[in-house]
Protein backbone atom coordinates (compact mmCIF):
# COMPACT_ATOMS: atom_id res chain seq x y z
CA UNK A 1 0.00 0.00 0.00
CA UNK A 2 1.42 3.13 -0.81
CA UNK A 3 1.19 6.68 1.14
CA UNK A 4 -0.04 9.94 -0.63
CA UNK A 5 1.87 13.08 -0.15
CA UNK A 6 -0.87 14.70 2.08
CA UNK A 7 -0.29 11.27 4.17
CA UNK A 8 3.01 10.62 4.16
CA UNK A 9 3.31 14.42 5.83
CA UNK A 10 0.61 13.69 8.47
CA UNK A 11 2.31 10.47 9.43
CA UNK A 12 5.40 12.43 9.52
CA UNK A 13 4.16 14.96 11.64
CA UNK A 14 2.50 12.57 13.93
CA UNK A 15 5.95 10.81 14.29
CA UNK A 16 7.43 14.17 15.85
CA UNK A 17 5.33 15.57 17.50
CA UNK A 18 4.91 12.02 19.63
CA UNK A 19 9.10 12.06 19.38
CA UNK A 20 8.53 15.55 21.08
CA UNK A 21 5.99 14.66 24.05
CA UNK A 22 8.06 11.63 24.73
CA UNK A 23 10.98 13.44 25.34
CA UNK A 24 9.36 16.54 27.07
CA UNK A 25 7.52 14.08 29.64
CA UNK A 26 10.97 12.17 30.08
CA UNK A 27 12.67 15.41 31.04
CA UNK A 28 10.25 16.10 33.90
CA UNK A 29 9.86 11.96 34.76
CA UNK A 30 12.95 10.65 33.51
CA UNK A 31 12.64 6.46 34.05
CA UNK A 32 15.96 5.20 34.90
CA UNK A 33 17.78 2.78 37.01
CA UNK A 34 20.39 3.34 39.09
CA UNK A 35 23.68 1.26 39.05
CA UNK A 36 24.61 -1.01 42.08
CA UNK A 37 28.25 0.16 41.60
CA UNK A 38 27.44 3.42 41.38
CA UNK A 39 25.40 3.45 44.20
CA UNK A 40 28.09 1.89 46.47
CA UNK A 41 30.51 5.00 45.46
CA UNK A 42 27.24 7.16 47.08
CA UNK A 43 27.68 5.34 50.48
CA UNK A 44 31.60 6.53 50.35
CA UNK A 45 30.95 10.55 49.67
CA UNK A 46 31.09 12.72 52.94
CA UNK A 47 28.78 15.97 51.63
CA UNK A 48 29.75 17.75 54.88
CA UNK A 49 33.94 16.98 54.05
CA UNK A 50 32.69 18.30 50.43
CA UNK A 51 30.86 21.62 51.97
CA UNK A 52 33.82 22.38 54.20
CA UNK A 53 36.46 22.40 51.00
CA UNK A 54 33.63 24.33 48.86
CA UNK A 55 33.82 26.79 51.77
CA UNK A 56 37.51 27.34 51.66
CA UNK A 57 37.87 27.34 47.63
CA UNK A 58 35.67 29.91 47.19
CA UNK A 59 36.67 32.20 50.16
CA UNK A 60 39.87 31.77 48.95
CA UNK A 61 39.03 33.03 45.05
CA UNK A 62 36.66 35.56 45.67
CA UNK A 63 37.77 36.56 49.49
CA UNK A 64 41.98 36.45 49.37
CA UNK A 65 42.04 36.86 45.70
CA UNK A 66 38.84 39.02 44.64
CA UNK A 67 38.26 40.33 41.26
CA UNK A 68 40.43 37.70 38.81
CA UNK A 69 40.48 39.38 35.17
CA UNK A 70 43.73 39.95 32.96
CA UNK A 71 43.80 43.37 33.53
CA UNK A 72 45.26 42.29 36.79
CA UNK A 73 47.25 40.00 36.20
CA UNK A 74 48.33 38.91 39.54
CA UNK A 75 45.03 37.74 40.40
CA UNK A 76 44.83 35.31 37.51
CA UNK A 77 48.46 34.00 38.35
CA UNK A 78 47.11 33.26 41.82
CA UNK A 79 44.13 31.82 40.66
CA UNK A 80 45.73 29.55 38.22
CA UNK A 81 48.34 28.35 40.98
CA UNK A 82 45.28 27.54 43.51
CA UNK A 83 43.38 25.48 40.55
CA UNK A 84 46.79 23.96 39.57
CA UNK A 85 47.84 23.09 42.96
CA UNK A 86 44.19 21.33 44.17
CA UNK A 87 43.73 19.45 40.73
CA UNK A 88 47.78 18.30 41.62
CA UNK A 89 46.87 17.22 45.36
CA UNK A 90 44.13 15.20 43.98
CA UNK A 91 46.80 13.23 41.35
CA UNK A 92 46.49 14.70 38.27
CA UNK A 93 49.32 16.47 36.13
CA UNK A 94 47.67 19.27 34.96
CA UNK A 95 48.22 20.90 31.46
CA UNK A 96 48.07 24.48 31.00
CA UNK A 97 47.02 25.20 27.06
CA UNK A 98 48.05 28.74 26.57
CA UNK A 99 46.53 30.59 23.69
CA UNK A 100 46.57 34.44 22.39
CA UNK A 101 49.32 36.92 23.05
CA UNK A 102 49.68 37.20 27.21
CA UNK A 103 49.71 34.71 26.77
CA UNK A 104 46.13 33.25 28.31
CA UNK A 105 45.39 29.92 29.87
CA UNK A 106 43.06 27.19 30.30
CA UNK A 107 43.99 24.08 33.08
CA UNK A 108 43.30 20.94 32.00
CA UNK A 109 43.38 17.48 33.75
CA UNK A 110 42.26 13.68 32.30
CA UNK A 111 40.83 10.40 33.14
CA UNK A 112 41.47 8.31 30.12
CA UNK A 113 39.13 5.45 30.07
CA UNK A 114 40.11 2.26 29.55
CA UNK A 115 37.36 0.58 27.23
CA UNK A 116 36.32 3.84 25.09
CA UNK A 117 38.96 6.29 25.78
CA UNK A 118 38.33 8.31 22.22
CA UNK A 119 34.81 8.67 23.91
CA UNK A 120 35.09 12.09 25.88
CA UNK A 121 32.86 13.87 28.40
CA UNK A 122 33.78 17.05 29.52
CA UNK A 123 33.41 19.12 32.53
CA UNK A 124 34.81 22.66 32.25
CA UNK A 125 34.18 25.64 34.43
CA UNK A 126 35.23 29.49 33.54
CA UNK A 127 37.49 31.09 36.87
CA UNK A 128 37.49 34.80 35.55
CA UNK A 129 35.21 37.53 36.81
CA UNK A 130 33.77 40.49 35.60
CA UNK A 131 35.47 44.42 36.93
CA UNK A 132 34.52 44.80 40.36
CA UNK A 133 33.17 42.05 41.70
CA UNK A 134 34.32 39.54 43.90
CA UNK A 135 32.33 36.17 41.78
CA UNK A 136 31.36 34.24 44.39
CA UNK A 137 28.37 33.00 42.81
CA UNK A 138 30.26 33.92 39.57
CA UNK A 139 32.02 31.60 39.05
CA UNK A 140 33.87 30.56 42.09
CA UNK A 141 30.63 28.28 42.91
CA UNK A 142 31.92 26.48 39.66
CA UNK A 143 35.26 26.35 39.79
CA UNK A 144 34.88 25.12 43.50
CA UNK A 145 32.68 21.85 42.36
CA UNK A 146 34.74 21.47 39.28
CA UNK A 147 37.53 20.73 42.01
CA UNK A 148 35.30 18.73 44.15
CA UNK A 149 34.40 16.37 41.34
CA UNK A 150 37.96 16.02 40.70
CA UNK A 151 38.53 14.79 43.45
CA UNK A 152 35.73 12.26 43.41
CA UNK A 153 36.89 11.47 40.42
CA UNK A 154 40.12 11.03 40.63
CA UNK A 155 41.62 7.20 40.78
CA UNK A 156 38.55 5.61 39.54
CA UNK A 157 38.91 3.05 36.47
CA UNK A 158 36.31 4.42 33.89
CA UNK A 159 35.39 3.11 30.64
CA UNK A 160 35.31 6.51 29.24
CA UNK A 161 37.42 9.46 29.18
CA UNK A 162 36.73 12.06 31.58
CA UNK A 163 38.38 15.77 30.90
CA UNK A 164 37.97 18.79 33.09
CA UNK A 165 39.09 22.11 32.41
CA UNK A 166 39.26 25.54 34.48
CA UNK A 167 38.49 27.78 31.36
CA UNK A 168 39.95 31.38 30.77
CA UNK A 169 38.40 34.44 29.55
CA UNK A 170 34.46 33.54 29.44
CA UNK A 171 33.62 37.36 30.93
CA UNK A 172 33.86 40.65 28.77
CA UNK A 173 35.85 41.74 26.95
CA UNK A 174 36.67 38.23 25.60
CA UNK A 175 33.32 36.45 25.23
CA UNK A 176 32.67 35.33 21.96
CA UNK A 177 36.17 36.06 20.60
CA UNK A 178 38.77 34.03 19.87
CA UNK A 179 40.53 34.64 23.51
CA UNK A 180 37.92 32.40 24.82
CA UNK A 181 39.25 30.04 26.30
CA UNK A 182 36.08 27.38 25.46
CA UNK A 183 36.31 28.40 21.82
CA UNK A 184 39.97 27.50 21.68
CA UNK A 185 39.78 24.23 23.27
CA UNK A 186 36.41 23.63 21.35
CA UNK A 187 38.23 24.21 18.31
CA UNK A 188 41.65 22.42 18.88
CA UNK A 189 39.62 19.22 19.79
CA UNK A 190 36.91 19.63 16.56
CA UNK A 191 40.57 20.19 14.26
CA UNK A 192 41.87 17.01 16.10
CA UNK A 193 38.45 15.21 15.68
CA UNK A 194 38.04 14.96 18.77
CA UNK A 195 34.92 12.78 19.57
CA UNK A 196 33.29 14.41 22.51
CA UNK A 197 29.95 13.01 23.52
CA UNK A 198 28.79 15.26 26.16
CA UNK A 199 29.71 18.62 27.79
CA UNK A 200 28.91 20.12 31.20
CA UNK A 201 29.58 24.00 31.65
CA UNK A 202 29.45 24.56 35.40
CA UNK A 203 28.26 28.49 35.50
CA UNK A 204 26.80 29.87 38.75
CA UNK A 205 26.03 27.08 40.42
CA UNK A 206 25.64 28.71 44.48
CA UNK A 207 23.04 30.33 44.96
CA UNK A 208 19.52 29.39 46.32
CA UNK A 209 16.06 30.15 47.73
CA UNK A 210 13.30 28.39 49.27
CA UNK A 211 11.14 31.81 49.17
CA UNK A 212 8.15 32.24 46.99
CA UNK A 213 8.81 34.42 43.93
CA UNK A 214 12.33 33.85 44.45
CA UNK A 215 13.20 32.94 40.18
CA UNK A 216 12.63 34.74 37.56
CA UNK A 217 12.53 33.39 33.78
CA UNK A 218 13.27 34.68 29.94
CA UNK A 219 9.27 35.66 29.33
CA UNK A 220 8.66 32.85 26.80
CA UNK A 221 8.95 30.12 29.55
CA UNK A 222 7.91 31.31 32.64
CA UNK A 223 4.77 29.62 32.92
CA UNK A 224 6.28 25.98 32.39
CA UNK A 225 8.76 25.77 35.66
CA UNK A 226 8.73 26.53 39.34
CA UNK A 227 9.10 30.21 41.30
CA UNK A 228 11.08 28.96 44.17
CA UNK A 229 14.75 29.46 42.97
CA UNK A 230 15.41 26.49 45.23
CA UNK A 231 16.04 23.83 41.92
CA UNK A 232 19.41 23.43 39.69
CA UNK A 233 19.69 23.76 35.93
CA UNK A 234 20.07 21.83 32.96
CA UNK A 235 20.01 23.49 29.63
CA UNK A 236 20.24 22.20 26.26
CA UNK A 237 19.85 23.33 22.57
CA UNK A 238 17.98 21.44 20.14
CA UNK A 239 20.98 19.08 19.15
CA UNK A 240 21.66 18.41 22.86
CA UNK A 241 18.08 16.84 23.72
CA UNK A 242 19.09 13.36 24.05
CA UNK A 243 22.08 14.31 25.94
CA UNK A 244 19.52 16.38 28.35
CA UNK A 245 17.49 13.20 29.19
CA UNK A 246 20.40 11.09 29.95
CA UNK A 247 21.67 13.38 32.20
CA UNK A 248 18.88 14.57 33.46
CA UNK A 249 17.64 11.04 34.57
CA UNK A 250 20.71 10.03 35.93
CA UNK A 251 21.38 12.74 37.90
CA UNK A 252 17.94 12.38 39.70
CA UNK A 253 18.91 8.67 39.97
CA UNK A 254 21.20 9.46 42.78
CA UNK A 255 20.23 12.55 44.67
CA UNK A 256 16.58 13.91 45.41
CA UNK A 257 18.48 17.57 44.96
CA UNK A 258 15.78 19.68 42.49
CA UNK A 259 16.27 19.42 39.01
CA UNK A 260 15.10 21.23 35.76
CA UNK A 261 15.47 20.76 32.44
CA UNK A 262 15.16 23.50 29.55
CA UNK A 263 14.99 21.59 25.76
CA UNK A 264 15.15 24.54 24.04
CA UNK A 265 16.59 26.47 20.34
CA UNK A 266 19.13 29.64 21.29
CA UNK A 267 17.53 31.11 18.50
CA UNK A 268 14.40 31.40 20.92
CA UNK A 269 15.99 32.08 23.63
CA UNK A 270 19.51 33.71 23.31
CA UNK A 271 20.37 33.59 26.63
CA UNK A 272 21.06 29.86 26.63
CA UNK A 273 24.35 30.24 25.23
CA UNK A 274 25.65 32.91 27.90
CA UNK A 275 28.48 30.34 28.92
CA UNK A 276 31.33 28.26 27.60
CA UNK A 277 28.91 25.76 26.24
CA UNK A 278 28.20 27.39 23.71
CA UNK A 279 31.54 27.01 22.17
CA UNK A 280 30.77 23.49 22.19
CA UNK A 281 27.71 23.87 20.22
CA UNK A 282 29.18 25.88 17.53
CA UNK A 283 31.61 22.99 16.79
CA UNK A 284 28.50 20.40 17.23
CA UNK A 285 29.42 19.21 20.29
CA UNK A 286 26.37 18.42 22.62
CA UNK A 287 26.74 20.46 25.82
CA UNK A 288 24.47 21.20 28.95
CA UNK A 289 24.72 24.30 30.81
CA UNK A 290 24.75 23.58 34.65
CA UNK A 291 23.33 26.66 36.38
CA UNK A 292 21.41 28.13 39.17
CA UNK A 293 19.99 30.34 36.25
CA UNK A 294 22.40 33.29 37.48
CA UNK A 295 20.83 36.70 37.07
CA UNK A 296 17.36 35.02 36.93
CA UNK A 297 17.81 34.47 40.61
CA UNK A 298 20.70 36.09 41.79
CA UNK A 299 20.92 39.87 41.96
CA UNK A 300 24.17 40.22 43.08
CA UNK A 301 25.24 39.28 39.14
CA UNK A 302 28.33 41.28 38.11
CA UNK A 303 28.29 43.22 41.15
CA UNK A 304 30.29 43.73 44.11
CA UNK A 305 27.62 42.01 46.02
CA UNK A 306 28.54 38.84 44.92
CA UNK A 307 30.19 37.72 48.18
CA UNK A 308 31.38 34.41 49.80
CA UNK A 309 27.96 34.83 52.23
CA UNK A 310 25.44 34.70 49.89
CA UNK A 311 26.25 31.38 48.82
CA UNK A 312 24.48 27.90 50.13
CA UNK A 313 27.41 25.60 50.36
CA UNK A 314 25.31 22.81 51.94
CA UNK A 315 23.12 22.63 48.37
CA UNK A 316 26.56 22.89 46.71
CA UNK A 317 27.86 19.94 48.34
CA UNK A 318 24.61 17.90 47.48
CA UNK A 319 24.53 19.12 43.92
CA UNK A 320 28.42 17.81 43.62
CA UNK A 321 27.74 14.71 44.76
CA UNK A 322 24.62 14.21 41.88
CA UNK A 323 26.76 15.75 39.28
CA UNK A 324 30.11 13.01 40.30
CA UNK A 325 27.47 10.12 40.51
CA UNK A 326 26.00 11.21 36.93
CA UNK A 327 29.49 11.16 35.39
CA UNK A 328 30.66 8.31 37.15
CA UNK A 329 27.55 6.46 35.20
CA UNK A 330 27.75 8.45 31.77
CA UNK A 331 31.00 7.50 31.57
CA UNK A 332 30.75 3.98 32.74
CA UNK A 333 32.90 1.90 35.45
CA UNK A 334 35.70 -0.31 34.33
CA UNK A 335 36.64 -3.39 35.84
CA UNK A 336 39.98 -3.31 33.89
Amino acid sequence: MSLSLKQLVVVLATAFLTGLLLLLFYLKFPFFRSSGDIEKISLAIDEKLIRQSLEQHVYYLAEEIGERHYENPGAIENTIDYIFARFSESGYSPRRELFGGRPYQNLVVELRGSVYPEEIIVVGAHYDTVWLSPGADDNASGVAVLIEMARLLSGKKLARTVRLIAFGNEEHPYAETPDMGSIVHAGSARARDENIIAMYSLEMVGFYSDKPGSQNYPALIKWFYPDTANFIGFIGNISSGILLARSLARFRCYTDFPAEGLWISEKIVPDIRRSDHASFWDQGYPALLITDTSLYRNSNYHTVGDTVDTLNYAKMARLVSGLSLMIFDLAGLSNN
